[in-house]
């Protein structure tokens, strides 16, 4: 059986590219649910728009 544990796969996507009428790049990762309650917000590179990009996280 798999360990149940505080950490969950989450998903971030691109807060820019909606405004810019480009697509959304997504990124996938994992996060301790205990630890940081708030939803998380990383600058990743977004390769449509080929620059770093503020990413939020989605349900």
């Amino acid at each position: 059986m798999a360990k149940k544990g505080a950490r969950v796969i989450i998903t971030l996507e691109c807060t820019e590219a909606k405004k810019e009428g480009k697509p959304a790049s997504r990124y996938s990762t994992m996060k301790n649910k205990q630890n940081t309650t708030e939803r998380l917000e990383i600058k990743k590179y977004n390769p449509f728009l080929k620059r770093h990009t503020l990413h939020k996280e989605v349900r």
